[in-house]
């Protein structure tokens, strides 16, 4: 199909890959069967991580052979000079998932340029499917979604991060912050989903001190799509080393960076 626009293939592709991993990933939470082992503190892992990841890079591989892969659990593939390169969570909410609550998705992401092109977070529990494309709009199972209308914090709710790298006086400063400005703060324990609500509207704000692309790359593409506002992510070396976050609806944008003050985040 030489004729065929790149981006709306990539755009397929990473929705029916998005279902297979999910599928996947829903079967083996469902059983219950596999090995959990900890990274870190608060850093789970089970073997269906890994198993997710290598079919979503293998699936890939065979459809855009010369794009690159940035995975969660693996080193990943160079691809060729000037390529696309995918940016992958094979199971965004793995803390979730080892403890029995079916709050978790598979995140996909494909940059080129310098500019996200290709976003998807897939919810196999629910069977949500969140796709963006850039300049393409959002759509959860193919019906356009847009970010709220919420106009002030005192009748938000926002997502709150949390990783150990940022520690815990910050996270701590981060919901202080957000509670006196009046907002209802939420953690749900998947950073894809909480920007996927966003983006759909079922949250009006995301904010994190330090999240890693994988973790966010595809839902930071929802969120812009459907009309909300999101920092400059990809600034320095986000890509590789992750950055701070804010996500929101429009008219939140400057309440809610002054109310987190967040380094590095400005109006």
């Amino acid at each position: 199909m030489p004729d065929a626009d790149p981006k709306r293939m990539r755009l397929l592709a990473a929705e029916a890959v998005a279902r297979e991993a999910g599928a996947l990933a829903r079967r083996r939470f469902l059983d219950f069967s596999f090995k959990v082992a900890l990274k870190g503190p608060q850093d789970y892992l089970t073997e269906v991580d890994g198993e997710t990841e290598d079919l979503i890079s293998a699936r890939l591989h065979e459809a855009f052979p010369h794009d690159g892969f940035i995975g969660e659990e693996t080193a990943g593939r160079p691809g060729s000079e000037g390529a696309a390169v995918w940016v992958v969570d094979p199971i965004d909410g793995t803390v979730n998932f080892a403890r029995g609550v079916p709050h978790f998705c598979v995140s996909i992401a494909c940059v080129e340029a310098g500019k996200i092109e290709v976003g998807v977070v897939y919810d196999p529990m629910r069977d949500e499917l969140f796709a963006a494309s850039r300049e393409g709009g959002t759509r959860l199972n193919g019906a356009e979604v847009r970010a709220s209308d919420a106009a002030a914090l005192a009748n938000s709710l926002v997502e709150v991060g949390w990783n150990v790298r940022a520690g815990v006086a910050k996270y701590l400063e981060l919901l202080r912050r957000v509670t006196l400005w009046g907002a209802a703060p939420f953690r749900s324990g998947s950073g894809a989903l909480g920007l996927a609500y966003v983006a759909a509207g079922r949250r009006d704000g995301y904010v994190e001190h330090h999240i890693n692309a994988w973790d966010c790359l595809a839902g930071i593409l929802l969120v812009s799509e459907a009309g909300g506002y999101v920092s400059d992510f990809l600034a320095g070396e986000g890509l590789t080393k992750g950055n701070p976050l804010i996500a929101c609806a429009p008219e939140l944008k400057d309440a809610l960076i002054s109310a987190v003050a967040i380094e590095g985040i400005s109006l």
